[in-house]
């Protein structure tokens, strides 16, 4: 178990170098810097010898290996440099956007547990009946809404029309929340939803099922204590994939609804070329995603003995 995880956590450090090596280029194919973007947006005209000396102050005159070489130094010394756009530290301004990201992550995932896994279960159990038409029919319509017209939909409704939730984030509150996680949880459970029904359905189709209704063993029994277990590693890794994405932040959800989390910051690094955010908010992702799935490696064990982590023999 401890190789397992030792060698798992040595994968990232390639996996960073790479990452963060293609995402420095292809902003640098972009054919724009932050000077360039500032320029444009506040609509004063500058003397080329002005960019070039702004440019030269923050770098972005040097070569790309050599500005690539330079935030590498200060990111492996625990220096993520200063924002080219507002100059304030790079690190603590991603931190002070984790909060909201995290909120809208737990309240996302809880909603979308509570949603898809009884309907999930309830659509296999009532498989090719009124009930199990339905559920499918909403989950169809579900996931082909996209989310940012889900999110218009549920602003119009809730926040101009009957005026229950505010229409754009006024700080990090329950209320503010409501609208941005359900937009999410629609989406999540209209697509998870189908798989805890496929598999609920492949477990309810196998000879333990079979035999434990003719020992006279409730249903009831069977599809919580052995069906529903058994389909908690398929539901898990589901879970994973959304917990990752999430947590790198949903950009379209928290730009319409001004939700001040991580996917906003990146959004707006992007359009202004803000290279240092862009970097942070590249590692941010590297490092959730190889640490969300490796606690879902190591929780397959929990949830069935029977699988094996590399290294381990059977």
């Amino acid at each position: 178990m401890k190789k397992y995880v030792i060698k798992r956590l040595l994968q990232l450090i390639p996996i960073l170098f790479g990452i963060t090596f293609l995402s420095f280029a292809m902003m640098r194919i972009a054919g724009s810097d932050a000077i360039l973007q500032k320029v444009d947006v506040s609509g004063v005209v500058l003397s080329q010898e002005v960019i070039n000396a702004q440019r030269a102050e923050l770098g972005l005159d040097k070569p790309f290996l050599v500005q690539y070489a330079n935030w590498l130094g200060g990111f492996l010394t625990g220096d993520l440099g200063v924002s080219y756009i507002s100059g304030n530290d790079v690190f603590a301004t991603f931190i002070s956007k984790l909060p909201a990201t995290l909120l809208l992550t737990g309240t996302s995932v809880l909603l979308t547990i509570v949603i898809s896994v009884p309907l999930g279960i309830l659509s296999a159990v009532k498989q090719n009946k009124w009930t199990d038409y339905l559920i499918r029919v909403c989950s169809f319509i579900g996931n082909s809404l996209p989310n940012f017209f889900v999110a218009l939909v549920l602003m119009y409704l809730f926040a101009i029309r009957f005026s229950v939730f505010p229409v754009i984030s006024d700080g990090l509150s329950l209320s503010s929340a409501a609208l941005p996680t359900l937009t999410l949880a629609i989406a999540m459970s209209a697509k998870y939803l189908r798989q805890v029904r496929a598999a609920v359905l492949d477990e309810l189709s196998k000879e333990y099922v079979t035999g434990a209704k003719a020992r006279g063993i409730r249903f009831s029994v069977t599809l919580w204590k052995s069906v529903l277990r058994a389909c908690l590693v398929t539901i898990l890794t589901l879970l994973a994939l959304s917990v990752g994405s999430l947590l790198g932040g949903t950009a379209i959800v928290e730009s319409i609804f001004m939700w001040d989390g991580v996917g906003k910051l990146a959004v707006d690094a992007i359009n202004m070329r803000d290279y240092p955010m862009i970097q942070a908010y590249v590692v941010w992702m590297a490092v959730i995603y190889v640490a969300v799935n490796l606690i879902t490696d190591l929780s397959y064990r929990l949830l069935d003995p029977r699988i094996r982590l590399g290294g381990e023999k059977a």
